[in-house]
């Protein structure tokens, strides 16, 4: 099954089930009925961001709050295509390789960042238009996260 499959199943499982470790995910996706390696599910965890949250007195994997809600399919391309994310004043200009500029606009604005009035893309370019300047570089280091 392909990757998307596999890791739009992770989302559900992690949504659905308090999963701890890679091996608890492993088990469960092997329920499903998908063959994966414990690398595969490291990778899948790293591709998806998720995080390990406080549940109760355990831990277990999560979407961040900042990006739930957006697939992962499109945090991997933002990640893939952005070169740099600098601002000035009430803008931000995020920098793509060539076709990619519609891609990050998408996630800018999927995120409904507080303070984002929208964006204008290119062909490899993102212009990003705020409220405010004095959250201009709030939203930059916020974007900036996303491509770790």
């Amino acid at each position: 099954m392909s990757r998307n499959i596999r890791q739009s199943k992770i989302l559900e499982l992690i949504a659905k089930y308090e999963i701890d470790t890679q091996d608890d995910l492993s088990s469960e996706l092997k329920k499903a009925g998908f063959t994966v390696t414990q690398a595969t599910v490291s990778r899948d965890i790293k591709e998806l961001g998720l995080v390990k949250v406080q549940s109760g007195e355990a831990y277990k994997y999560a979407v961040p709050a900042e990006t739930a809600g957006v697939s992962a399919k499109i945090i991997n391309m933002f990640r893939e295509s952005v070169i740099s994310i600098d601002g000035a004043n009430n803008l931000i200009v995020v920098k793509t390789l060539p076709g990619g500029a519609n891609a990050a606009a998408l996630l800018v604005d999927k995120l409904n960042i507080n303070g984002v009035m929208g964006c204008i893309a290119g062909d490899d370019t993102v212009l990003v238009i705020l409220k405010a300047s004095d959250i201009t570089i709030e939203i930059v280091k916020k974007l900036q996260k996303l491509m770790e």
